[in-house]
């Protein structure tokens, strides 16, 4: 084969490497449950999700919606890259929702409260209610209340549970419209 032609056959597969990397939510959601919209004049994206579920999603931020149980409904998110701002209202998510990234495991059973995956860290900032953070090799973590939050990176060192500043709060809502 020619050069030109493992050029174009190359590019071809990036392409399609690429499509099937991106992971939109409007793909997402037909089999979870869920409704997708774009937030007018930004790049956000809203999932509405049965039984209340609420995920906001910043522009860039790549995750897959999971339904473990397979009943339809999403019942955990798997966040790869950026933040998700979500809301679980209290007993209306069956069994709880867990968001999964590289570093941490964050699940709760209904409160409101933000993922951030950046470098190498998963940042995990509760806005309401409780969240319960590990890491996904250990059973030993950390609850989260309001107003706190923890920086969890690669490793097996304790999760230090910290009141974040005003300043780091704000920046993280801002990046949500909040």
């Amino acid at each position: 084969m020619s050069a030109s032609g493992r050029y174009l056959r190359s590019l071809m597969a990036c392409m399609l490497a690429c499509v099937f990397w991106v992971d939109t939510a409007s793909a997402q959601s037909n089999n979870a449950g869920c409704t997708f919209r774009l937030v007018a004049g930004t790049s956000r994206q809203i999932l509405r999700c049965r039984e209340g579920l609420t995920i906001i999603a910043e522009d860039g931020a790549r995750f897959a919606l999971v339904d473990r149980d397979r009943n339809g409904s999403a019942d955990a998110v798997r966040l790869r890259r950026k933040a998700l701002l979500l809301d679980a209202p209290a007993g209306r998510v069956r069994g709880g929702f867990a968001v999964v990234t590289p570093q941490a495991i964050a699940a709760v059973r209904g409160t409101k409260w933000a993922v951030d995956v950046a470098r190498g860290k998963t940042s995990v900032f509760v806005v309401k209610g409780r969240v319960a953070v590990q890491r996904p090799a250990s059973n030993a973590g950390v609850v989260l209340g309001p107003g706190e939050g923890v920086d969890v990176e690669a490793g097996t060192g304790t999760l230090t549970v910290k009141r974040w500043p005003a300043a780091r709060v704000s920046a993280l809502m801002a990046r949500f419209g909040q």
